[in-house]
């Protein structure tokens, strides 16, 4: 295509929420792969094993790597919410939490673990007929125990009431990628279903402001845009209950966005062993979320020399990946973000071959967009 002199070239087309949906679901599964394969090492057996910048490519890794309990638990979320919208395009109303409850618990078979006597009997559905599903993949102790429990949390009742892990917010993308619903029932949705295995309002209210970060991108809003807007409604108080704002959560994000503000008028990311110091490692919530939100934003395009999605794609799980900490999370919450922002332009084809189980995911995520009407 020739463009005239003097003119302006027209801007790409929006992605459509059909390519939002897969590529958030397909872009957190490729950055948990790729960071479950060193979630255990600390930065210096990183790049003893894969050099000074560290591990960056699936190549690197001969065989591929597996995807960890973070993507078993975002697929379990988004059949949880497609129950629930089933039951609603019926013309019968359902508890979504309880679906989502009902999810995790057949996640939560599927890990060997034996239900409680107080769980009910559920048929099977589509997503339980995968073998890949059963393999146990690290899964959090909090969402062990909180589901072993037998109880159903909820924000006034949590199970595991002191507890913050990062299983909240790695698994809370979805929510997000419903359209057509309020922010505020984006929130609620995420806040309620994180308090059925973590009690700790950290733990809640970083899973809720992912889920709207996530809503906002996949209703246009930019990068920017959308993490300052989920931040402004935690620090503003705009939570759809009576609940003070974590001031940890509204520190560790107010600092992401400042140091990737800073990396955007310098030129230069924070060296590993800095990001862990600053963000902390990514085990509980905040510093997960806050870790993801800075490898996105630091290497957005207008701040580094990244040229399109699929750059932009590469040097933000880069950053996400290799660090002293849990690699497998930081770098699926980046995946989330970026695929919800580009859609599945920005993974690269190369790391989709190498992906596992790639029919599972794009199954889930072709079901909700045929129920969403999306």
């Amino acid at each position: 295509m020739s463009i005239e002199p003097g003119s302006t070239p027209a801007a790409p087309a929006a992605p459509s929420h059909e390519s939002r949906i897969h590529g958030c679901l397909l872009g957190g599964a490729l950055g948990d792969s790729l960071g479950y394969a060193v979630e255990f090492d600390a930065i210096d057996a990183i790049r003893a094993a894969f050099g000074p910048d560290g591990l960056r490519d699936f190549a690197e890794l001969g065989g591929g790597s597996h995807f960890s309990d973070d993507t078993q638990m975002t697929l379990y979320t988004v059949d949880g919410l497609l129950e629930a919208l089933e039951w609603a395009n019926s013309g019968v109303a359902a508890d979504t939490n309880a679906c989502l409850w009902l999810a995790y618990l057949r996640w939560l078979g599927s890990q060997g673990v034996t239900l409680p006597d107080s769980a009910p009997f559920q048929p099977p559905r589509w997503i339980d007929s995968h073998e890949v599903l059963r393999h146990r993949r690290a899964p959090g102790n909090a969402c062990l125990s909180g589901l072993a429990s037998g109880e159903m949390g909820t924000v006034y009742r949590p199970v595991n009431p002191d507890s913050k892990g990062c299983g909240t917010v790695m698994r809370s993308a979805p929510f997000g990628l419903i359209p057509h619903i309020p922010a505020e029932a984006v929130y609620k949705m995420s806040a309620d279903a994180a308090s059925l295995t973590h009690g700790h309002p950290s733990a809640r209210q970083s899973a809720g402001v992912f889920s709207l970060l996530i809503h906002s991108l996949v209703n246009g809003g930019g990068l920017h845009e959308a993490a300052g807007v989920a931040l402004a409604r935690l620090q503003e108080g705009l939570l759809p209950r009576a609940e003070e704002p974590d001031p940890v959560l509204i520190g560790r994000l107010t600092a992401s966005l400042r140091l990737a503000a800073s990396a955007a008028g310098t030129g230069r990311l924070l060296g590993a062993e800095e990001l862990v110091r600053q963000l902390g490692e990514g085990w509980v919530a905040e510093e997960a979320l806050a870790v993801g939100l800075y490898a996105v934003l630091a290497t957005a395009p207008a701040t580094t020399a990244a040229a399109g999605p699929e750059e932009h794609f590469r040097a933000a799980m880069a950053v996400a990946v290799n660090h002293s900490g849990d690699s497998d999370s930081t770098a699926s919450i980046a995946g989330n973000i970026l695929g919800a922002h580009y859609g599945e332009q920005c993974l690269p084809a190369d790391w989709l071959a190498a992906l596992e189980a790639p029919e599972l995911i794009r199954g889930m995520a072709a079901r909700l967009v045929a129920v969403t009407g999306a």
